[in-house]
């Protein structure tokens, strides 16, 4: 990589307030925590701690809270230049119960959502790898027409896309919009990556991984992956003409929060590193295992060995 940012993430960064014991959903948590989240500076952050240079884009509020979420992304190692401050709407909030499985939140969209076109230069993008961004991030303006603008731009000065497709009805009610901001920017060629509980919530019905996985890349993704907690994952690539499938490893869950930008982390480090799709998958996993084993945030650094240490 020659870039100065291995990646760009464009979207939200916000507090999270998440459950200190085990619950089935909010109403039966009784204390909080308070963490820098979001996915887009999560994963910057995780990329971070194994050694990626890394930049986000994203809106804080001008208030205290802004200021903690700096200085905490800052502290990971991201490049905090391009966060920018609004001066009317305050910080965005997550509620989140920690779970086992995929948690349940409620969300409080404030600045978050402000991003707009001045906060992404062409200067800004002809120096990142990779432009990354989520389905969160997408769901409301003016974010998400500047997002998808900025994207296509971002195309075209040799950036790789990347997407967290991670949809929830509650906070983008509108499926057939999303269905239509998602392709608008898959059709460049990104790398999506989408859950089986993602994947549910943004067709409003269960469906089968191939269905899923085979619309994607008719919208234009070239390479999805496709997590489903304890049966694994499916990684689909060469614009679906080639597919691995890999068994979930067995291991005792301390904390999923987080699970997935950790897995997208390692497999995005790899895939910048030259390697071959499945490496990369491998990568994913392992950071994964390490998140899900871990309580709260990972470690400050991570030592990138990790990437590549064989399944056990």
């Amino acid at each position: 990589m020659t870039r100065k940012y291995a990646l760009l993430a464009v979207g939200e960064l916000l507090a999270d307030f998440i459950g200190t014991e085990l619950a089935e959903d909010i109403s039966t948590t009784d204390r909080f925590q308070r963490f820098q989240g979001g996915s887009p500076s999560n994963l910057a952050a995780n990329m971070a701690r194994l050694g990626n240079p890394t930049a986000i884009v994203s809106c804080v509020g001008k208030d205290s809270l802004g200021k903690y979420l700096i200085a905490k992304v800052k502290e990971t190692g991201v490049d905090i230049t391009h966060v920018a401050i609004d001066e009317q709407e305050p910080s965005s909030i997550v509620v989140v119960a920690r779970s086992k499985g995929t948690p349940d939140f409620i969300a409080y969209r404030t600045a978050d959502r402000m991003i707009r076109p001045e906060h992404i230069s062409d200067e800004l993008l002809s120096e990142s790898a990779v432009f990354h961004t989520t389905c969160f991030a997408l769901s409301q303006n003016p974010a998400q027409s500047t997002i998808v603008e900025a994207a296509q731009r971002a195309n075209k000065l040799g950036c790789q896309l990347s997407i967290d497709l991670n949809y929830a009805p509650s906070i983008w009610p509108d499926r057939n919009e999303a269905m239509q901001i998602i392709a608008a920017y898959l059709k460049n060629g990104a790398l999506a990556k989408m859950s089986e509980d993602d994947a549910e919530r943004l067709y409003g019905r269960v469906i089968e991984p191939q269905e899923a996985i085979a619309d994607l890349h008719r919208m234009g993704a070239s390479v999805v992956c496709f997590t489903m907690g304890g049966r694994g994952s499916i990684i689909s690539y060469e614009n679906g003409k080639q597919k691995l499938q890999m068994a979930a490893r067995k291991i005792e869950v301390v904390d999923a929060t987080g699970a997935g930008d950790s897995y997208w982390s390692g497999f995005l480090t790899a895939f910048l590193e030259g390697k071959d799709i499945e490496t990369c998958a491998n990568a994913g996993a392992n950071i994964a295992v390490l998140k899900l084993t871990t309580m709260g945030p990972l470690p400050a650094k991570v030592n990138r060995e990790i990437l590549y240490t064989p399944t056990p």
